[in-house]
C-alpha cells in the first residue's frame, strides 16, 4: 500500500513539474502509425478528377438549350455531393485520431526549460504533416461541395427561367403545315445528330452481340422480359396469397393486396430495367450521351409502370370486393383499357424526345415532338372522359350511390378544363403550354393515386394495431392495461396524423415534382420545404422530430401516471383536507405539462433566443384576444396557491351559492342544490367579493323560523313550547343556546322569532324543515293557532 501511494505522489509530481507532460509523454510507449486504424488516402490527383467531374457537370449545364435537359446534370451534381460527403467522412476519424495523438505527445516545450527527445520531436513533426495534409485534403472537398451546391440553386433558377420562357413561347399551330415539317423534313444538322446517336447504339450492341457474348446477352434480355411479365404475374400471386392467407380479413387485408398488386409491378420492373442494363454494359460503360438517354430512359419507364400499376391496384376489375375507392363496377370496366394505352404511348413518345435531348437537336423538333405527345395524350384522355361521363349519367338516372362522389365529379370536371386547355393551346400555337398541361395531369393522377394506396393502407393498418378484436391490439391492451375506448382514440388519433402528413406530402410532391423526377430529387425537393430556412431558423432537425415525439408521450404519461399514484397513494395518507389534496394534484398537473413541453421543444433543438418572434408575436395576442384568458389562467395559479377557496367550500358570488367541484386552469365549478354545474372565470373568484362559508372548516349555521301568533296567545307557554323543540332536535347546537326574540308587535298578532345553531351551513335547510314540521304539530297538540293575516278570508 505504501509502494503504491509513493507511486501515486511520483506520477502527480511529474504531471505539476514544468513540463511534466513532456516527461509523461518521454516514458510512454509512442504512439505508432502502424498500429492505428489504416489511413484513407484521397491524392491530389483523386481531387483533380473530382474538379474535372464538376467542371464537365457546368458544361452540360451551360449547353442545356431546354428545361428537360437539365435534369440529368441535376442528378448527377446530387451525386457528385454524396460522393464528397462520403469522401469527407471517410477522412473524419482519420482527422480526430491524428488530434487525440498530437493531443497525447502535447505542446512542444521550452527549449530553455527542458530538453525533448528527438524521437518525440519526429514523431510530432510527422503527425502534424499528415494532419495538415488531412485538413487541406477536407478544405478542397468543402469547397467542392459548397461549388456543387451553388450548382444545385443555380439549377433551379435556370431551370425556372426556361420553364417559363417555354410556357410563355408561341409558335406556329398544329394546324400550319410549317409545324410539322421539322418532323417530315429534318434539317441536316438534326439527321447528323440522330446519325451519331445510331452509331453509338450500334456500337455497343456490337460490343454486346460479339462472339463468345451473344448467349449470355441472350440469357439476360429474357430473364430481363421474364420477370417483366411472368414474373410480375408469379409476384403478385404470391403476395396476394400473403396478403390473403397471413392477414386478417377485413379493410387492412383488401389495402395490402392493392399495395401489394403495386409494388409486384414496381419491384419486378426494376429487375428487369438492371437486367438490360447490365446485359448492355458488362464489358464496357455507355458513352455519355447513352449513359444519358439511358438515366432518362429508366424515369419515363417507372413513371409509365407507375400508371398501370397504380391503375391496376384501384380499379380492381378481375376482383371488385378488393377495390378500395367507392367506384360502380361499369365505371371502373370504363377505364379499364386506357391506363395501359397511355402508358404504352407515353413510353414510345417520351423515348423519342429522350433521343432528341440526349443528341442535342433542334428547338423545332423538340417543340414539335412536344406537340405530338400533347396530341396523343388529348386523343387517349378525351374519349376516356366521354365514355366515363356517359357511363356516370347512366348511373345518376338509376340513381346508384356511386355516381354522386363529390371527389369524383372534381377529378371529372378538373380533366375535362385541362383537356380544353392543352387542345386550345395547341390551336394557338402555345405547344410547351400544351404539352405542360397533359404532362401535369398525368403526374397529379400518379400522385394522388399513390397518396390515396398509401393512405388507405396506413388508416387499415392503424385500425388493425389498436383494435381489440384482434391479436396486437390485445396484446397493446393487455401489455400497457389500456381500455378499448383509449385503445380507439389512439388508433384515431394515429390513423389522422398518418393521413395529414401524408396529404401534406402529397401537396407538396404536386408542386415540386413532375414526370421524369426521380424518387431521390423528390425527397430532396421535400425535405429542403420541410427543413428550409424556416426551420433552420428555429435550429429544428427533421430527424429530431422522432425524439421530440418520445419526449412529449412519455412525459404525459409519466405525469399521468405520477397524478395517480398522488391522488390514490400519497395524498390521501397525509393530513391534508380534500381540497388541499385536490389543489396540489392540479398544480402538479400543470407544471408538469409545462415542463414536458419545454422537453419537447428541447428535443426538437429550438433555441430560445430564436423564438423572440414568438414571444412577440404572442405579447401581441395577449394583448387583445387573450387577455381574458392569460388572466383567468393566472388567477387560477392563485387560487391553487393562495387557497382564499378550495375545493368542496361552499362559496356565494353573484348570485350563486353552492359546492366548488373542481378548479381548472381557466374556470371553477360550482355544483349548485340541484347538482347542476355554473362555470365561474377564475378572474371573479380574485377581484370579486365572495361569501365563504365553509373557509377555516369552524362556520355554523343558522337555524332561524319567524312565526305569527295572535294576539291572545301566552307568550311565555309559546316561548317554552319553541325552545324546547329546538332543544330536542339532535342538530342543535347547545352553545351557542337557542334562543326565542320577539319581533313585531301589529294589528294582526305577534311575531317571534326562534333561532338555533347547527353544526353546518349544509345542514341548514333540512333541520328547518324538521323543525317547522315538530312545531306545527305541538302547537296543534296545545290548541295554539298560527295568526291569519288581516287580509285573509
Amino acid at each position: 500500500m505504501r509502494n503504491t501511494l509513493k507511486s501515486l505522489f511520483f506520477v502527480a509530481l511529474l504531471l505539476l513539474a514544468p513540463g511534466g507532460s513532456a516527461l509523461w509523454a518521454a516514458n510512454l510507449p509512442a504512439p505508432s502509425a502502424t498500429a492505428a486504424a489504416p489511413l484513407v488516402e484521397v491524392s491530389q490527383s483523386d481531387l483533380q478528377a473530382l474538379q474535372l467531374r464538376l467542371d464537365g457537370l457546368k458544361q452540360q449545364i451551360s449547353a442545356a438549350n431546354n428545361y428537360n435537359q437539365l435534369e440529368g446534370p441535376q442528378d448527377r451534381v446530387q451525386t457528385f455531393i454524396l460522393d464528397v460527403d462520403r469522401l469527407s467522412a471517410s477522412l473524419l476519424p482519420q482527422q480526430a485520431q491524428l488530434a487525440v495523438q498530437l493531443g497525447v505527445l502535447g505542446a512542444a516545450p521550452d527549449t530553455q526549460i527542458a530538453a525533448e527527445q528527438a524521437e518525440i520531436a519526429a514523431q510530432r513533426a510527422h503527425l502534424n504533416e499528415q494532419k495538415n495534409k488531412v485538413d487541406a485534403t477536407l478544405k478542397s472537398l468543402a469547397a467542392l461541395k459548397q461549388s456543387a451546391a451553388e450548382l444545385i440553386t443555380q439549377i433551379a433558377g435556370i431551370r425556372r427561367t426556361l420553364l417559363e420562357s417555354e410556357l410563355t413561347l408561341r409558335t406556329d399551330s398544329i394546324l400550319s403545315p410549317d409545324f410539322w415539317s421539322p418532323l417530315v423534313v429534318p434539317e441536316p444538322d438534326d439527321r447528323q445528330r440522330l446519325k451519331f446517336f445510331i452509331d453509338q447504339v450500334s456500337i455497343t450492341w456490337a460490343t454486346v452481340w460479339a462472339p463468345g457474348q451473344r448467349f449470355f446477352t441472350c440469357v439476360l434480355v429474357l430473364l430481363a422480359l421474364a420477370f417483366w411479365t411472368v414474373g410480375r404475374r408469379l409476384a403478385e400471386r404470391g403476395l396476394t396469397w400473403l396478403c390473403i392467407h397471413r392477414m386478417p380479413e377485413g379493410r387492412l387485408r383488401r389495402s395490402a393486396l392493392a399495395f401489394a398488386s403495386a409494388l409486384a409491378t414496381l419491384g419486378t420492373t426494376a429487375i428487369a430495367l438492371h437486367l438490360l442494363f447490365y446485359a448492355c454494359t458488362r464489358h464496357e460503360p455507355l458513352t455519355p450521351m447513352l449513359q444519358t438517354f439511358s438515366e432518362e430512359f429508366e424515369k419515363a419507364v417507372y413513371a409509365c409502370v407507375l400508371i398501370t400499376a397504380l391503375s391496376r391496384a384501384l380499379l380492381s376489375t378481375q376482383h371488385p370486393s378488393w377495390r378500395l375507392p367507392a367506384m360502380a363496377d361499369s365505371v371502373a370496366l370504363a377505364l379499364r383499357p386506357y391506363p395501359r394505352i397511355l402508358a404504352a404511348t407515353l413510353l414510345v413518345l417520351v423515348t423519342l424526345v429522350q433521343v432528341s435531348n440526349a443528341t442535342g437537336m433542334s428547338s423545332q423538333i423538340v417543340i414539335a415532338q412536344r406537340g405530338v405527345i400533347a396530341i396523343v395524350v388529348i386523343v387517349i384522355l378525351v374519349p376516356l372522359l366521354l365514355r366515363v361521363g356517359k357511363v356516370r349519367k347512366a348511373l345518376l338516372t338509376a340513381n346508384e350511390p356511386e355516381a354522386g362522389s363529390t371527389f369524383a365529379g372534381a377529378i371529372y370536371s378538373i380533366a375535362t378544363v385541362c383537356m380544353c386547355v392543352s387542345a386550345l393551346a395547341l390551336l394557338t400555337g402555345y405547344v410547351s403550354l400544351a404539352r405542360f398541361v397533359t404532362y401535369e395531369l398525368v403526374w397529379a393522377y400518379i400522385v394522388l393515386a399513390g397518396f390515396y394506396l398509401l393512405v388507405q393502407v396506413v388508416k387499415d393498418a392503424c385500425e388493425y394495431l389498436f383494435s381489440p378484436r384482434y391479436s396486437a391490439g390485445k396484446t397493446i391492451k393487455q401489455t400497457l392495461g389500456m381500455g378499448d375506448r383509449r385503445l380507439e382514440q389512439i388508433s384515431i388519433v394515429l390513423s389522422g396524423a398518418s393521413r395529414a402528413g401524408l396529404l401534406l406530402l402529397a401537396v407538396i410532391t404536386l408542386f415540386v415534382g413532375g414526370i421524369g423526377t426521380t424518387f431521390g430529387q423528390l425527397t430532396t425537393n421535400v425535405m429542403g420545404i420541410l427543413g428550409g430556412a424556416g426551420l433552420r431558423k428555429l435550429n429544428i432537425v427533421p430527424a429530431h422530430l422522432i425524439n421530440a415525439v418520445l419526449a412529449l408521450l412519455i412525459g404525459i404519461y409519466l405525469i399521468r401516471a405520477l397524478r395517480r399514484w398522488l391522488d390514490n397513494e400519497f395524498l390521501p395518507k397525509t393530513d391534508m383536507d380534500p381540497g388541499m389534496c385536490a389543489s396540489l394534484s392540479t398544480l402538479f398537473s400543470n407544471i408538469g405539462y409545462a415542463t414536458v413541453i419545454l422537453l419537447t421543444l428541447s428535443s426538437l433543438g429550438v433555441r430560445w433566443t430564436n423564438l423572440a418572434w414568438i414571444v412577440s408575436a404572442l405579447s401581441v395576442g395577449i394583448g387583445f384576444g387573450l387577455q381574458e384568458i392569460v388572466k383567468n389562467f393566472v388567477s387560477g395559479l392563485i387560487l391553487l396557491t393562495e387557497r382564499p377557496v378550495k375545493v368542496g367550500d361552499l362559496i356565494s358570488i353573484s348570485g350563486v351559492e353552492g359546492d366548488i367541484r373542481r378548479i381548472n386552469v381557466r374556470a371553477t365549478e360550482i355544483q349548485l342544490s340541484d347538482r347542476s354545474i355554473v362555470i365561474v372565470p377564475n378572474s371573479q373568484l380574485i377581484s370579486q367579493n365572495l361569501r365563504n362559508v365553509t373557509l377555516g372548516g369552524s362556520a355554523q349555521g343558522v337555524a332561524s323560523l319567524e312565526l305569527m301568533f295572535p294576539l291572545d296567545i301566552d307568550p311565555e307557554q309559546v316561548k317554552e313550547l319553541l325552545l324546547n323543540t329546538y332543544h330536542e332536535n339532535e342538530n342543535i347546537l347547545d352553545k351557542p343556546a337557542s334562543y326565542v326574540r320577539f319581533s313585531k308587535l301589529s294589528p294582526d298578532g305577534i311575531t317571534l322569532t326562534v333561532t338555533g345553531y347547527v353544526g353546518s351551513p349544509r345542514i341548514v335547510g333540512g333541520t328547518k324543515s324538521d323543525l317547522l314540521f315538530e312545531i306545527l304539530k305541538r302547537l296543534g297538540d296545545a290548541g295554539i293557532a298560527l295568526a291569519k293575516p288581516a287580509s285573509a278570508p
